[in-house]
């Protein structure tokens, strides 16, 4: 792998030296305790020195971590110490050498570590909170900055490295890397702690790939074939009616997005269904994405999300944002390539009606930061600041903007020769914007016509201005229908004008969800609210009071709440309690 120096400023939210020394492969080595809610053991970090003796200091990203002991070359060390926390990112782990690395020189450093109670990166479940309630229940959420408090790492996404994960549990784990093996050798894998046996699970990255890649999973975990190199893995209970909701798309997926960019690099493509607090819709760990429930709706119209955390396979995972700063680079194109894939598979206005959805969720955030805020930038200052607190739609929706407007500037046929060079270019590498920017103008340099096209992009205010981009024509034709209903419900419920309307469930026939959703999204934003009447009509006669589908009943029951209606209160309540997913549990 070819490494060369690093700006050291090129990611201001990691405390390691990663302009002296680079991870270029990573050894995990856990126990994981469900009684103590901790996981235990050692990594093993190569670490390549890139500079030449300019240093004697190792700095490592370390939160909230108990470190027992370190060694280099086998040989403890005692020239180690955890240095004072600076917020938000961890105390830094300064490891001392004897002389400084010459240039190319590999370090084997080996940490012996624990996690705590404040690990920001692992949720343990209780049995209650699973949905057969028997065993507990782990997982992980490293993104943005959360590694370092599983394990010292330069935990930036500007540093790749393989893995290889070596994990002793009692319940099955999946982790984001190829399965290598399960040990039952007494040996080499199964122990008994107490009256708990566990086995020694191993898995392999040979795909070098950032630390907040790093995802672990262990629980009573039983898995499905949903393709021909696609696996579901989810509760026994819930496998069945998980396996039907994706086995009709996942590889057709797949299919599309390799037909865009270039065939999918990393062997298998699998979903783990989590419990229902996991907040997120989707994390795109390489080989299993990590999937809310809340897509599991009975009906395949939520399975999108998929669509986008595939796409990450390319955009994120291939090829990353070198800082947090840019992470447009990752939810831009991410959300590019999945609503050309909502294109191929569902037809060319489904691509704008994604987009129009997108679009109002951009102006939501828009809104609550602020218009002028420093977040409503494509390309924002994060020094100093923790990135989770700059997380919204605008580098998902901003960033699409972005490259839609390209492909609309440049053509169609031309721009998607353009995309996967530029997945070929930044393979297995991180970049910023400016490098976006150049790789995109050089090239089409050979093209005069393109050439000229791209002088006219204001490229200091896409990326510097805050606030909203240019807004595009759409193709508006499926959410005409939603916002004509909309009116219908006005008139009837307000002026009077409706007294011909009567609701009726063919009213909704034949649409997709997602056209529900904008449906209720355009009654929220009615002057007033409905009766309380109104709801209760609307929601029997078009079923959202007993839909599965947690997309439709979220919006549903704001409707009801912005109504004080009393017999959504319960229903509410419920669905407070069993999804965890934040994109229904803030509004609500």
């Amino acid at each position: 792998m070819t490494t060369t120096a690093i700006n050291p400023h090129r990611d201001p939210n990691t405390l390691s030296n990663y302009n002296n020394f680079q991870t270029t492969h990573t050894v995990a080595n856990f126990e994981i305790d469900f009684a103590k809610r901790s996981l235990s053991g050692n990594v093993i970090l190569n670490l390549l020195s890139i500079s030449d003796s300019e240093t004697k200091d190792i700095l490592l990203d370390t939160s909230h971590l108990e470190i027992k002991g370190v060694t280099l070359k086998g040989e403890i060390l005692s020239k180690w110490q955890l240095l004072p926390r600076s917020e938000p990112y961890g105390s830094a782990l300064k490891i001392s050498i004897e002389k400084e690395a010459e240039k190319g020189q590999t370090l084997e450093v080996d940490i012996q570590l624990q996690t705590t109670d404040k690990c920001t990166a692992l949720q343990w479940l209780t049995p209650a909170q699973t949905s057969n309630q028997k065993h507990p229940y782990m997982f992980s959420q490293c993104q943005a900055i959360h590694a370092r408090s599983l394990f010292p790492c330069q935990d930036t996404p500007d540093v790749k490295s393989t893995f290889e994960f070596n994990i002793r549990s009692p319940l099955p784990v999946i982790a984001s890397g190829l399965p290598t093996g399960i040990s039952k050798d007494s040996d080499q894998g199964t122990e008994k702690t107490g009256a708990t046996e566990t086995l020694l699970y191993t898995f392999k990255q040979d795909i070098p790939i950032p630390s907040y890649l790093f995802a672990l999973a262990s629980g009573d975990i039983a898995t499905a074939p949903i393709g021909p190199r696609s696996t579901l893995a989810t509760g026994p209970e819930e496998l069945e009616s998980c396996k039907w909701e994706f086995e009709a798309d996942t590889e057709r997926f797949i299919q599309v997005a390799e037909s865009l960019v270039y065939d999918y690099a990393w062997t298998t493509y699998n979903v783990l269904i989590l419990p229902a607090s996991f907040p997120y819709g989707g994390m795109e760990n390489p080989v299993y994405t990590f999937a809310t429930p809340t897509i599991v709706s009975g009906d395949r119209q939520n399975i999108d999300v998929i669509a986008h955390e595939l796409s990450h396979s390319w955009s994120g995972n291939l090829v990353s944002n070198a800082s947090w700063e840019h992470f447009w680079l990752n939810e831009g194109w991410t959300t590019y390539l999945e609503r050309r894939i909502q294109a191929a598979v569902h037809g060319e206005p489904h691509r704008d009606f994604s987009a129009i959805i997108g679009w109002k969720a951009l102006t939501d955030s828009v809104d609550q930061f602020g218009a002028d805020h420093e977040f409503t930038k494509l390309v924002i200052n994060l020094k100093g600041k923790d990135p989770d607190d700059a997380f919204s739609s605008i580098p998902y929706e901003k960033g699409f903007h972005l490259l839609y407007h390209l492909e609309k500037l440049v053509g169609k046929a031309k721009w998607d020769t353009f995309i996967p060079s530029y997945f070929e270019v930044f393979r297995g590498r991180s970049l910023d914007s400016d490098e976006f920017k150049s790789t995109l103008l050089e090239f089409f340099q050979g093209d005069g016509e393109v050439a000229k096209k791209l002088e006219s992009v204001d490229w200091d205010a896409w990326f510097y201005k805050p606030g909203l981009p240019p807004k595009p024509e759409f193709d508006t034709s499926m959410v005409d229908v939603c916002y004509q209903l909309a009116e219908k419900w006005k008139g009837w419920t307000f002026t009077g004008d409706g007294d011909d309307f009567e609701p009726r469930a063919e009213d909704i026939k034949g649409w997709m969800a997602n056209q529900v959703v904008v449906f209720l999204e355009r009654i929220q934003d009615f002057d007033r609210p409905l009766s309380k009447e109104a709801v209760h009509v609307m929601g029997q006669s078009y079923g959202f009071a007993t839909s599965k589908n947690v997309e439709i009943v979220s919006r549903y029951l704001i409707v009801g709440l912005m109504a004080r209606s009393e017999e959504v209160l319960q229903p509410t309540a419920e669905l407070l309690g069993k999804v965890g997913r934040m994109k229904f549990v803030r509004p609500l």
